[in-house]
């Protein structure tokens, strides 16, 4: 295993922010999913959430996620689902919606553990999110178009999260659990056995300290296979 992809994946799960997240309530259009995970895996988020559009298929995955290898999607059939679960851990819901109570994104402290609310492209977010975030956010426009495309709104609201995070110092120490960080260092490094791994529901060999699979163990896993 080359020691550059190993040191470049360490350094990425050091960046890992787990306090911050996005919901996605009813954005369906597979481009502006994409474009919304891309971002999130770039200012350093590994799980994002996503409900269902009504009367939509799940497009919440694979290609049309783009960057489903580097962050996870949670998916929800409704939004009682999808906030139930945000609130199993503090967490601001902050809802990118023009409301009375909306105030400009930047007053806000990202660097408390943060949820960004997303609404579906044509009608924003819907009464119940509305009702359920913590506060309501806006971003000032100057032009005649009084909204952005909603995956343009989240890169920006998520950049201002990374900029005070990274003035916080938030970024560059590990704050995923020990688990988590070997589990996806195996799957980001081997890919293929992860495949095998799961489709014979085995666990994972055991990685050295260059990230290379002991032989002799991944042998006798595979036997254990081929026995069965």
């Amino acid at each position: 295993m080359r020691e550059n992809r190993l040191a470049r994946i360490t350094a990425l799960l050091n960046d890992r922010q787990p306090d911050l997240t996005v919901l996605m309530d009813q954005v369906h259009k597979p481009h502006n999913l994409a474009a919304i995970v891309r971002t999130a895996d770039a200012v350093g988020i590994g799980e994002v959430h996503a409900v269902r559009a009504e009367g939509q298929i799940n497009r919440c995955g694979g290609t049309a996620m783009g960057s489903d290898r580097w962050v996870k999607t949670h998916r929800y059939e409704n939004f009682d689902q999808a906030i139930t679960r945000l609130r199993e851990s503090p967490v601001q819901v902050l809802a990118a919606h023009f409301s009375d109570r909306a105030v400009d994104f930047r007053s806000i402290d990202y660097t408390k553990p943060t949820c960004i609310l997303l609404g579906a492209e044509k009608y924003g977010v819907t009464e119940q999110a509305a009702a359920a975030a913590d506060e309501h956010i806006l971003i000032p426009m100057l032009g005649m178009v009084q909204s952005l495309n909603v995956s343009v709104a989240n890169a920006i609201i998520l950049y201002e999260a990374q900029r005070q995070r990274q003035a916080a110092g938030m970024y560059g120490q590990r704050k995923i659990d020990d688990d988590t960080y070997h589990r996806l260092c195996f799957e980001w490094l081997h890919p293929k056995i992860k495949q095998f791994c799961l489709k014979h529901k085995i666990r994972y060999p055991k990685l050295d300290e260059f990230g290379d699979i002991d032989d002799a163990e991944w042998q006798i896993l595979r036997q254990q296979v081929n026995q069965k």
